[in-house]
């Protein structure tokens, strides 16, 4: 059965004028395509708590071995690497996501490691300030700290069995 283009003429020309004409059409056109819908701020503040000692020896979600001296957060969306900015009672420090998590149940979207919540002042969960601020290659050795250099002319312990090396 053929219907005349008369009839279907009205349908199509309000079809078109609803998805083309409309004032959202307009506002792209004007930022030539870009939406100006709301953005979701990058600097808020957000409940975290700490990790660690139960922790110390097992893999990260991230590849990194939990050892006291690693300084990181965990998240359970941010990419590995992601570089994070936090404040707490006037201090500030930025750590690296080096996992998965928090797991508390308490709505907290931070778990920072033992040394990272300790940089910050922070013994239990707290309100922090926060802010991302870069990413970094997500490396077994993301969160340690570097390496301390060797004195010249010191000669390093090598052990072997408890025995120092000659």
């Amino acid at each position: 059965m053929r219907i005349p283009f008369l009839k279907i003429y009205p349908f199509v020309l309000l079809a078109a004028t609803a998805c083309a004409g409309g004032p959202a059409a307009t506002a792209l056109a004007e930022t030539g395509g870009v939406s100006s819908a709301p953005v979701t701020p990058i600097k808020k503040v957000a409940l975290a708590t700490w990790f660690g000692p139960g922790f110390y020896g097992h893999t990260t979600a991230c590849g990194q071995t939990l050892t006291p001296a690693v300084v990181g957060v965990a998240n359970r969306t941010l990419p590995c690497g992601t570089l994070v900015k936090f404040g707490y009672n006037g201090r500030a420090a930025t750590l690296p996501v080096i996992d998965r998590g928090p797991y508390a149940h308490n709505g907290a979207q931070w778990d920072l490691t033992t040394e990272a919540a300790h940089a910050l002042g922070m013994t239990d969960t707290a309100r922090l300030h926060t802010r991302i601020v870069g990413i970094v290659p997500n490396t077994p050795t993301l969160g340690l700290p570097p390496a301390a250099p060797t004195p010249p002319g010191a000669a390093s312990l090598v052990t072997t069995g408890g025995i120092p090396a000659a």
